[in-house]
């Protein structure tokens, strides 16, 4: 039988070109009055998933 994949996950992880999984930072949609500029400009960069996350993100994109 077929896995399936989680959608939402599969919309916010993409693998790079050597094989880590990359995702969106958090807490850049709201509130942003009281975060400064370069909190904000930090915000807006991608980063790689932790190692301690990593093993649910492939449980939820087995095929990614």
């Amino acid at each position: 039988m077929k896995l399936k994949t989680n959608r939402s996950a599969a919309k916010r992880f993409s693998r790079t070109g050597t094989g880590k999984v990359k995702r969106n930072k958090a807490y850049a949609s709201h509130l942003l009055s009281c975060k400064s500029t370069k909190r904000k400009r930090n915000l807006r960069k991608s980063t790689l998933v932790d190692s301690a996350n990593l093993g649910g993100v492939k449980r939820m994109l087995p095929y990614l």
